[in-house]
């Protein structure tokens, strides 16, 4: 949860801007991890995790072309890949030890909670990845797993059904969905990007979906620990200088671009609109009642952010 107001304020923090899924020539991508690495640091992102299926790629050669204190982090990471029955199982591994094999399982259910214990078993951050993805996996199954916090609500791959259809879930539903049964699950942006010598709608291009961290450094165990406690937002393009939260008040301060009018909601229980503000400093104040507030910060551009839930009760 985003810093709740106190008697001592907490260390000064900066925002980081990073990628949690993308992908190299070790698995399915079109180029080297040092190519993509540096597509990134070229592009203004802060750290990046390199996520190829059932490949753990060491980044302490990439740091040292690549990485600079507090300009530039790489942090280890895999995507672990399975399947139940054809449908997709696939689990990015946030600063892993080592390679995580798939785990399988005897039904969905178990093949995702197999893979998620076999991820914390490793010392790494598990998330969801892509759950409309060949419409995989629902919040009916979701509601079932344990030990997970982190699941993608925007995924950059052309292919991945972020909107649902045809009266299956959009990714943002099934948030609602999950937050309303009590689960506390933080939602993330990434760009799942393979392709980085061609560009086009339907390829899986970077720079379409990013998380922005708030931590005390740029740091494996700072931006470890900002992402385990929700102090981030993801966005596909919007931009935030403030998140508070008071316990009363829940607050953003949008940068904004040059043009650009914004549209926030502050959104509860499922899918429950409290509040819209056209405001670049918009607020929501507490009834007491609400079990969890999140926003959606919503651009004329057509970008989006997302805040993470904060839960006053």
């Amino acid at each position: 949860m985003f810093y709740q107001a106190a008697a001592q304020p907490p260390a000064p923090r900066r925002w980081y801007k990073g990628n949690l899924h993308t992908h190299t020539l070790n698995s399915d991508g079109d180029s080297t991890p040092s190519d993509v690495t540096a597509w990134y640091r070229e592009h203004g992102y802060q750290f990046l995790v390199l996520t190829d299926h059932n490949y753990f790629t060491e980044v302490e050669g990439l740091t040292a072309v690549h990485g600079a204190r507090e300009r530039f982090l790489l942090i280890p990471g895999e995507e672990v890949t399975d399947r139940y029955h054809g449908k997709p199982v696939h689990v990015n591994a946030f600063d892993p030890r080592k390679l995580i094999e798939p785990a399988h399982g005897s039904s969905l259910i178990e093949t995702i909670q197999n893979n998620v214990n076999a991820i914390r078993a490793k010392r790494g951050l598990p998330s969801l990845n892509h759950p409309n993805f060949q419409w995989a996996i629902t919040s009916r199954e979701l509601m079932e797993i344990r030990n997970l916090s982190l699941f993608e609500i925007f995924n950059g791959h052309p292919e991945v059904n972020n909107l649902g259809g045809g009266g299956l879930e959009s990714l943002e539903e099934m948030w609602d969905a999950l937050l309303s049964a009590g689960k506390r699950l933080y939602g993330i942006a990434v760009d799942d990007a393979h392709h980085f010598k061609r560009f086009g709608k339907q390829l899986s291009n970077p720079g379409r979906g990013w998380v922005s961290v708030r931590a005390p450094g740029l740091t494996r165990a700072d931006i470890m620990a900002a992402l385990t406690a929700g102090e981030f937002y993801a966005s596909t393009g919007v931009a935030l200088h403030e998140v508070a939260f008071t316990g009363a008040e829940y607050r953003l301060a949008i940068t904004a671009a040059d043009g650009a009018k914004y549209r926030t909601y502050f959104i509860g229980e499922g899918g429950k609109v409290f509040h819209v503000s056209y405001d670049e400093n918009p607020a929501y104040k507490l009834t007491g009642a609400e079990r969890y507030v999140r926003a959606r910060v919503v651009s004329s551009t057509g970008d989006t952010a997302w805040t993470q839930p904060v839960f006053p009760n």
